[in-house]
């Protein structure tokens, strides 16, 4: 089977290749892992022949705008790229009768509610990050009969920028930092994010929305504590810097953002053969990659 890859160069992209053994173990594999550069959704007319050049039989679309804040600005640019071109890769998908895995955000809720966000409930993006995810959801759906939207949050790894790795800097450089601490998520850990996503194409199932990040619930405060704790004690941070709470009008930001943003599981972890990882073990499995690479 013949699975490409968009943003290759990101933290999911480089997860999905590093776990792709997953899907091999099962099936003959090649894989096809493009980066920014070979496949650049901001140019929406050259997406259909680039897949043309290579007629996958699965795409993982794993690029996306993600900067929540400049979104606010650059809308246009976050529409191209997070709901156009997810347009164009849909059509694509459906022409060729092939598989689209479309991953989507946590973003796309409004963060109004207090328990886990299911498959089911309603959609209601308060910024332009959030709503242009959610119409790239809208158009994978609509376009292609084969396509999963893979809903997910709060994303990190070893390989990229990502909160981990500037809340590890931010510590080496500071003696205090002031972290929010009424926004609520789970973290999701790069690789499990990817296993779970090859596990979706092994199994092909009907339900076509699906929710992934670990178990658990924290504030970026207590992620934030978790990640020195723990890098302190691998030996990665020489010190532990005071980290104070604070609430989220204290650090006003272009782009408002949900409060609580915790997906439910459930569904994934009992259907999918996927086995849930609290995400404070899953961080220092994080950790004590970083450390050894």
């Amino acid at each position: 089977m013949k699975v490409l890859i968009t943003g290759a160069n990101g933290q999911l992209g480089y997860a999905l290749q590093k776990t792709s053994n997953v899907f091999a173990d099962h099936y003959a594999l090649e894989l096809i892992a493009l980066t920014r550069a070979e496949l650049n959704l901001s140019q929406v007319g050259s997406i259909i022949n680039v897949l043309d050049g290579f007629l996958p039989d699965v795409i993982i679309n794993a690029a996306a705008y993600t900067a929540v804040d400049k979104a606010e600005i650059e809308t246009e640019l976050a529409k191209i790229i997070n709901a156009d071109a997810v347009k164009q890769i849909a059509i694509w998908c459906q022409t060729h009768n092939k598989t689209l895995i479309h991953v989507s955000t946590d973003f796309v809720f409004d963060g109004k509610k207090s328990s886990p966000y299911d498959i089911t409930d309603e959609t209601n993006p308060i910024g332009i990050y959030g709503k242009t995810k959610q119409q790239g959801e809208a158009f994978a759906l609509s376009e292609c009969e084969t396509a999963y939207v893979v809903r997910t949050g709060w994303v990190y790894g070893e390989h990229g920028a990502n909160f981990v790795k500037t809340i590890l800097r931010l510590a080496s450089e500071r003696e205090n930092l002031g972290i929010v601490s009424d926004q609520i998520g789970t973290p999701t850990y790069a690789l499990h994010l990817a296993e779970m996503i090859w596990q979706l194409i092994l199994q092909k199932p009907p339900q076509k929305i699906w929710h992934f990040s670990d178990a658990g619930v924290a504030s970026w405060y207590d992620f934030s504590v978790a990640i020195v704790n723990e890098a302190h004690s691998f030996g990665i941070l020489v010190r532990k810097p005071i980290i104070k709470p604070i609430a989220t009008l204290d650090y006003p930001t272009p782009a408002q953002r949900p409060a609580f943003s915790v997906l439910s599981k459930t569904n994934t972890w009992s259907n999918l053969n996927v086995a849930p990882v609290h995400w404070q073990a899953a961080l220092i499995k994080m950790l004590s990659a970083l450390k050894q690479a």
